[in-house]
């Protein structure tokens, strides 16, 4: 796998009330050509989760080629779903058991995007702790923030 070309995605969401207006951002680092891109975007209405999902989402989906990335999240919603939950959402029809009976997985549309771009590049998921000083997520969270303020101020 070490001739694929190696991406970092920092990743970061944000909600203005849960549910409420949010935004997602991304930082993608391709170091074989030592070149940064930021992408940011959101939804007037969404949850947190969802937006943390979906900055995952647009980084793995802008990569137009196979490649072995790092997805470095502060969301253990993310990290944990994607590593440890999925395999099992999926083998149980993407339900959850909640009190002894099984439910549809929440967020699902977005858990089906993130399994299918899973399976196109060799992925794993490091956790940092947001609000944390580290300079990518501060960044993320800082677009993120941005762009759920933008629905906030464009209803009022």
């Amino acid at each position: 796998m070490s001739e694929h070309p190696f991406v970092q995605i920092f990743t970061d969401g944000a909600c203005k009330g849960n549910p409420g207006p949010g935004g997602w951002a991304c930082l993608l680092r391709f170091h074989a050509q030592n070149i940064d891109k930021e992408l940011s975007g959101g939804l007037p209405l969404t949850t947190n989760n969802q937006m943390e999902l979906q900055a995952v989402i647009s980084g793995l989906a802008s990569i137009k080629q196979r490649c072995r990335v790092e997805v470095i999240t502060d969301s253990t919603y993310v990290a944990k779903g994607a590593r440890e939950w999925m395999p099992n959402w999926k083998k149980n029809g993407w339900k959850r058991r909640v009190k002894n009976k099984w439910e549809p997985l929440k967020n699902m549309e977005y858990w089906k995007q993130l399994d299918t771009l899973l399976q196109t590049h060799a992925v794993e998921f490091t956790m940092v702790k947001g609000h944390s000083g580290h300079p990518e997520n501060e960044r993320c969270d800082e677009l993120a923030v941005e762009v759920a303020l933008s629905f906030q101020n464009s209803s009022k």
